[in-house]
């Protein structure tokens, strides 16, 4: 297949080209002017177009000859102003599909997020029937699930689109995710026990778990207008993983306890101030209804739609990811480097 990455300068995007690259696809990729591919292997085999999902010219040359989009950029950040992500996740997401519609594109991969239907409570082994909630934790959730619908609602004969949920992505080249913050924090002391006593479960998707359900769905005749949930095996205990990841790079785990009513009244303190304009479309606050119900509250998921409908399952094991990670950041001269654009 021709296919077209979107966000290959990132974390995700980059392992999904690498893997289209390693299973012989002709892969393109769009990236920003002074963007580079994140890849450790085939970029050599990648054509870049220049442009960005804000420019329908370049998306117009990008989707040319292509018969996959796999779309994976998107504004990720917790902060920014709705204008911000609307135009990235919503409206980017948007003038994509109408290049890809008007080239004559066959398939249109989209990588949402399980964020788009979660609610701040325990979501435990949920499937694909959950609904949207009726109020978003931030704007990130709510402008993925718009987009998840606009893409879902593309779908018809000759153009099947798709939306893969992979949760709590991590892996190597992982330079802006929860694993570096979460790892920084640690080191510095800076991450309380914010449980609240509870075990907290979680699905979490290694990048080439992530990458490999992309390429499965975009070669599937079964997934057209439907959202999958995609996951490592293993159900992780948060806090426990908290402490593995943290003694794997010399940071001892939190010890310090904060009370679930002193926490969730500090989260609503916080969530007020960060209204004003200035702080919400510069800074991240230091904790959120998102954040917190991340590592508060458990979110696991059923896999089984994806691998009826386009033969899903994780190729890596955590224990095995985990080791490859501790060896990739060896490799790039150790903790300090992993952790090195996290502020």
């Amino acid at each position: 297949m021709k296919i077209l990455v979107t966000g290959a300068s990132g974390f995700l995007g980059g392992h999904i080209a690498e893997a289209a690259v390693a299973a012989d696809h002709d892969v393109r990729a769009l990236l920003r002017p002074t963007a580079a591919l994140s890849m450790d292997a085939g970029a050599d085999r990648v054509e870049p177009v220049r442009g960005d999902l804000t420019d329908p010219a370049s998306l117009a040359v990008a989707t040319a000859g292509v018969d996959v989009v796999i779309h994976s950029a998107a504004r990720v950040t917790d902060h920014g102003s709705p204008a911000q992500f609307h135009d990235t996740n919503v409206a980017g997401t948007q003038r994509l599909l109408a290049a890809a519609r008007a080239n004559g594109v066959s398939r249109f991969v989209f990588v949402s997020s399980p964020s788009a239907v979660m609610d701040g409570t325990d979501q435990v082994g949920i499937d694909e029937s959950t609904p949207y909630p009726a109020k978003y934790l931030n704007l990130y959730s709510e402008t993925k699930a718009a987009a998840e619908r606009l893409v879902l609602a593309a779908n018809e004969p000759g153009f099947t689109t798709s939306a893969l949920r992979p949760r709590g992505i991590w892996g190597p080249r992982d330079w802006h995710g929860f694993m570096p913050r979460l790892i920084a924090k640690l080191r510095a002391g800076r991450l309380p026990d914010l449980s609240g006593g509870r075990t907290v479960l979680a699905s979490l998707c290694h990048a080439t778990n992530a990458a490999h359900a992309c390429l499965l769905a975009a070669g599937s005749d079964r997934v057209g207008g439907r959202a999958y949930f995609v996951a490592d095996a293993e159900v992780s205990d948060v806090w426990a993983l908290i402490a593995e990841v943290g003694a794997m790079f010399g940071a001892a785990p939190p010890t310090r306890r904060v009370p679930p009513a002193v926490r969730d009244a500090l989260v609503a303190t916080i969530e007020t101030v960060w209204r004003v304009p200035y702080l919400r479309d510069r800074y991240s606050p230091p904790l959120s209804r998102y954040s917190v119900a991340l590592l508060t509250r458990s979110s696991t998921y059923d896999t089984s739609a994806a691998a009826r409908d386009f033969g899903y399952a994780p190729l890596l094991d955590q224990p095995t990811g985990l080791r490859q990670l501790r060896e990739w950041v060896d490799g790039i001269g150790g903790v300090d480097a992993f952790t090195r654009y996290v502020r």
